[in-house]
This record gives structure tokens, C-alpha cells and sequence, in this order.
């Protein structure tokens, strides 16, 4: 995509830009503050969208922020890995977070056979779940040629599914307490983004945080194989592998070195807290862009299917690593 510094360029990146600090300031007030800033950009960008209509003169703009800054926040996303600590310390904890991610979308799949939902929306639904929401979403719908708005309904799906979930472990954690070690795991194995992992495990104290970041993180890592593995089944399935090109997301390559820049060297707490404000502030204008591409009648009919074929994916996995990471861990 061509970018030219003209004034509908500049006003649509304001416009994402608004509306994202608007969602972040919400977020910080009661109530507000359960759901999170993503949550909010989606639904308040799908609102406008829906009583306003799309803000067409803006288009490049907002285009650029759907885009661009989409895969700027996804390779400043990869600062959040210290490879060596997931590799040396969460060995086992890595092994339970391959069986998360195969488990996810391979059950989601196996459950739209039945239920018959949007195929492409329930496989990102599947990889959102379970990797880490609106990055993974992000990082493999160029792979499988998503459209943005199948792309937007998933990640504001994902947003909304997994802060309920956090906030009914916060509520159980409180109800029946458990070891905070068990209870870390379990939040960070089985919560859909690492926002939610925050929110749960922090309600277990500091250990349980610990842990739950650990575990998330590992999820996280295995973003990198996971869309190495669809490039590879992608490819296989074209039915004109000669002309067919599959569009490697170079930005992850962007990722792995940013993970690798966070492992060797030491960056400073305040250049880290910038950074981290500034990746997600792209992270959220961009949700908008994506937002502003879903209409209620893509919610309508698309969505209902794969957000129940979500919602009991959910349910069966947070079911299954309580077991698995209290009798077995």
C-alpha cells in the first residue's frame, strides 16, 4: 500500500488514534476497567461504524493503521519474550502450552462440524483462543488471507470471551483458594490474552502472577511454529501450487528478533514502559481500523455460530488444564 502524507491520511491515523486513547482513558474507570481498552476500541469502532458509517474520506488513513501499525505493535509484541527464561524455566510448562494450542483449534474445528459456523472465522477464533487473542489472530490471518472484517469480529469476540472468563477466576480464586503456583498455571495456560492473564492471576497475588506470565508467555512463543505450520498446510492444499503464493508475514520474522533483543540484552525499565505504552497504543488503533470494518450484519450472520463453538471451547479447555495442572503438575 502506498502512503501519501495527505490530510485524509493524516485525520484517518488521528482518527484511530482518538477513539484508542478515548478506550484506554475508559479503561482506567470502574467497570470500564473489567473489560479493557481493546474490548472497548472494538466495540465503540463497530458502534460508529454502525450509526455513523464508515468515515470513507478517511480511508487511507485508517487503512495505515489497520495494517502497518497492526504488524508495528505484533513485531514490538515480540519485547514481551525472554526466550531463554520460557526455554530454561517453563520447559514443562512449554509441553502444556503445545497440548493448549493443538487442543484449541483442533476442538474448535471438531465442534463446527457439528454446529456448522463460518469456517475462516471459527479457525482464527480457535488460534485467538488459544495462542494469545488479538496478536495471534493478527499474525496468521495474513497467512490465511482473513478478511479484515472476519479478522475484527474474531478479535473483539476473543476480547469480550476471555475478560469474562478472567473475571470468573478472579471470582473463584476468592471463592475456593488454591495453591498460587497451580492457580498461576492455570490462568496463564487457558486465558485468551495476556491482558486477562494479568487480571485473573494478579487476583492470586504475586506468585501467581509470576507463573500465569510464564505459562501466557510460552503460548506466545509458539506463535512463531504455529504460523510456520499453516504456511506449510496453506501450500499444500493450493490446488495450483505453481502459481500459488503464499505471503510470508515477514513481521514475524520482526517478532522472533525482538524476542531475541529482549533475551541478550538489557533494556532499561523506563525504555521497556515507553515501548510497552507505545506497542499498545498501535495495537488498540489499529483494533479500531479493524472495528470500523465489521458491520451488524456480519455479527448477525456470521458470528453467533462461532462465538458458541468459542464459548464452549473455552469452557472444556479451562475444565481440562484445572485437572491437568493440579493433579499431574
Amino acid at each position: 500500500m502506498g502512503i501519501k502524507l495527505n490530510k485524509p491520511f493524516i485525520l484517518g491515523i488521528g482518527f484511530t488514534f482518538v477513539i484508542a486513547v478515548v478506550s484506554i482513558l475508559l479503561s482506567n474507570l470502574p467497570v470500564f476497567n473489567k473489560v479493557g481498552a481493546l474490548a472497548i476500541a472494538i466495540i465503540t469502532a463497530i458502534l460508529y461504524r454502525h450509526f455513523l458509517g464508515y468515515p470513507t474520506k478517511y480511508e487511507s488513513g485508517v487503512a495505515f493503521s489497520t495494517k502497518k501499525l497492526l504488524r508495528l505493535a505484533i513485531i514490538l509484541y515480540g519485547l514481551k519474550l525472554n526466550l531463554s527464561t520460557i526455554i530454561n524455566q517453563g520447559g514443562t510448562l512449554l509441553l502444556l502450552d503445545v497440548g493448549v494450542v493443538a487442543f484449541a483449534i483442533l476442538f474448535i474445528l471438531f465442534l463446527n462440524k457439528f454446529i456448522k459456523g463460518d469456517k475462516d472465522l471459527v479457525l482464527l477464533l480457535g488460534v485467538g483462543t488459544g495462542v494469545c487473542g488479538a496478536a495471534a489472530i493478527a499474525a496468521i490471518s495474513p497467512i490465511l488471507k482473513s478478511k479484515e472484517s472476519d479478522v475484527g469480529i474474531s478479535v473483539g469476540l476473543v476480547a469480550i470471551m476471555g475478560t469474562i472468563f478472567s473475571l470468573v477466576y478472579s471470582l473463584l480464586i476468592v471463592l475456593f483458594p488454591m495453591d498460587p503456583t497451580h492457580y498461576g498455571i492455570w490462568a496463564g495456560s487457558s486465558l485468551h490474552e495476556i491482558a486477562h492473564v494479568v487480571l485473573a492471576a494478579g487476583a492470586g497475588g504475586s506468585d501467581a502472577l509470576s507463573i500465569g506470565l510464564l505459562t501466557k508467555l510460552g503460548r506466545v512463543f509458539l506463535l512463531i511454529p504455529l504460523s510456520i505450520i499453516f504456511l506449510i498446510i496453506v501450500n499444500s492444499r493450493s490446488s495450483n501450487k505453481v502459481s500459488q503464493k503464499i505471503d510470508f508475514p515477514y513481521f514475524l520474522i520482526g517478532f522472533l528478533i525482538m524476542s531475541a533483543v529482549n533475551t541478550f540484552i538489557t533494556i532499561p525499565e523506563g525504555i521497556m514502559s515507553v515501548i510497552s505504552t507505545f506497542t499498545n497504543l498501535t495495537l488498540i488503533m489499529a483494533m479500531v481500523g479493524l472495528g470500523l470494518n465489521v458491520s451488524f450484519g456480519d455479527l448477525r450472520t456470521k458470528a453467533f455460530k462461532p462465538m458458541i463453538a468459542m464459548a464452549i471451547t473455552s469452557v472444556v479447555l479451562s475444565v481440562i488444564t484445572f485437572f491437568v495442572v493440579t493433579i499431574l503438575l
